[in-house]
Formats: C-alpha cells, sequence, structure tokens
C-alpha cells in the first residue's frame, strides 16, 4: 500500500492530500529512507513522522484497504 494512503486508512493524518504533501517535503521516513507519497509501505516497516517539532515513531502491524475508525489504532503501533 502506498505510505500515503496508509496514513490517511490509520487516520494518522486526516487527509491524503496532506499525506503526499508530507511525504514530498521530506517530513516523512520508511525505515530511515525518505519516503515519496508513492512509497510502498508492509508490515513491519518503521515509519518516522515530523510534526513541526513532534516526531512520531510507528511500526506497521497491519494493512487494510478500508479500515473503519475502530481498526484504524490496530494498524500501528507506537514506538516511541
Amino acid at each position: 500500500m502506498r505510505i500515503d494512503k496508509f496514513l490517511k486508512n490509520s487516520r494518522i493524518i486526516k487527509r491524503r492530500t496532506v499525506a503526499k504533501e508530507a511525504c514530498d517535503t521530506g517530513r516523512v521516513l520508511i525505515n530511515e529512507n525518505v519516503a515519496k507519497a508513492g512509497s510502498e509501505v508492509s508490515v513491519g516497516d518503521k515509519i518516522e513522522i515530523n510534526f513541526g517539532n513532534n516526531t512520531m515513531k510507528i511500526e506497521v502491524l497491519e494493512i487494510l484497504e478500508h479500515a473503519p475508525k475502530e481498526k484504524s489504532s490496530e494498524m500501528y503501533k507506537v514506538v516511541e
């Protein structure tokens, strides 16, 4: 699954266009590599997202094409 779609489906970022913009500006890393919006993400990948002064590090646990609100938080685990 594309990283921008994963961030939207997991509700880490509310809109896919905002997720795409974050990727294009280099604020999203997959396994310590800068991610483009079309970069593929798979189970077990470590994602780091920079929100201004805050950094969120997560591990991908599950990939769901259509995640209801209740299941979206089960798609990842916060690492730090």
